[in-house]
Parts: C-alpha cells; structure tokens; sequence
C-alpha cells in the first residue's frame, strides 16, 4: 500500500523525498475512495498526485489503488489541517474539492470547510498561477476555478462563498414541486399499494 505517513505532523512535508521526483502537485482534497485522483495519475504519469482523506476505510481503498501506479500518494489526516501546516508554501499546481458537505443551516457554519482560512491556506499553498477547482451540486452553483493570482484570488473567493450560501437559500425556499415544475420534471403522487 501507498499510504502516506509523515514523519512529524508539525513539519512540511518533503515532496522530493515522497515521490522521488520533482513534478508539478495535484491535491485532491476528500479524495474518497481514490477513483478520481488513480484517473487522473493515470491520464497524467508526468504529475504528482496527493489524495487527502480523513476516514481511514477510505484511505485504504485509495492506497490500494495507489500501489498500481507510481505517481500516486495518499494522506489520511484531516484536510483542512494538511493544507494548513502540512503542504509546502506555492507547492501545490492544483487543488481539487469535489463536492463537499455544504453545511447549510447557520448552526452547522462551523463545520465547513470552505471559510476564510481555508482559503487562505490554500492561497498560501498554490504556485503563481495555481488553480483551486470547486465542484458543487447543481443546486448550489457551478463549477468554481480559482486562478491564484494575489489580486484577483480574495475578491473571487469571497464572491463564492456569499454566492454559494445565497444559491442554497434560495433553493430551500422553493417546495419539490415548484422546483421540478421549473426543470421540466412532472411530479406525481404514489399511495400504499399502487404499482409504480
């Protein structure tokens, strides 16, 4: 298995000696079970490929993944953090967050992982003109690409988290049905017993 273990969780870590070579970073932040990040290393052998993912049964699926190739790394620690006090400052080529937990209600703020600081971090770990690409549910806007460029990256990071909890709200105001009535969708009402 190709499970990364870093010798300190209080130290950068040395991405030469991790993948014995130099190479530009993608970082697949959450990678899951690996699947995307093994596509990518694939399509791309000349790159680096850095999954990130704290629950360790899926640490496990991506290592095994990550043994078939040579370009391909996996971290099981908390994703934020790694960003944070783990990743190398203008490191990092690409960033990938796909999909995370939007955390809607205003008690659950706290619990997201796009804030402020974690755009920070990520601001910090970026290379001149390094991208940060956000992948989110239909209903919470499209698919969001930061190019890290010191004047432009704050100004767009601020306008998507406002624009992403702006969209959610929006979207739970509306019931089921007017919303399926919008996208073209006919809803239709199933009782006890009816064959569907």
């Amino acid at each position: 298995m190709v499970q990364l273990i870093p010798e300190s969780y209080t130290v950068h870590l040395d991405l030469l000696k991790i993948f014995e070579r130099d190479a530009p970073l993608h970082v697949d932040l959450g990678c899951g079970d690996g699947t995307f990040l093994f596509a990518l290393a694939q399509r791309y052998p000349e790159k680096n490929f850095l999954g990130i993912e704290r629950l360790s049964g899926r640490v496990e699926k991506a290592s095994r993944k990550a043994a078939k190739i040579d370009n391909m790394r996996v971290l099981n620690v908390e994703t934020s953090y790694a960003v944070r006090y783990l990743l190398p400052e203008q490191s990092v080529e690409t960033f990938y967050l796909l999909f995370p937990d939007p955390w809607p209600k205003r008690r659950h703020h706290r619990r997201r992982i796009v804030t402020p600081d974690f755009l920070n971090s990520i601001h910090a770990s970026l290379e001149e003109n390094g991208v940060l690409r956000i992948a989110m549910p239909v209903r919470l806007g499209p698919i969001f690409r930061f190019r890290n460029s010191r004047e432009n990256f704050e100004r767009k990071a601020r306008r998507f988290i406002d624009c992403r909890c702006e969209n959610f709200r929006r979207s739970h105001r509306r019931s089921p049905s007017i919303r399926a009535r919008r996208s073209g969708v006919r809803l239709r009402r199933f009782h006890p017993g009816e064959r569907v």
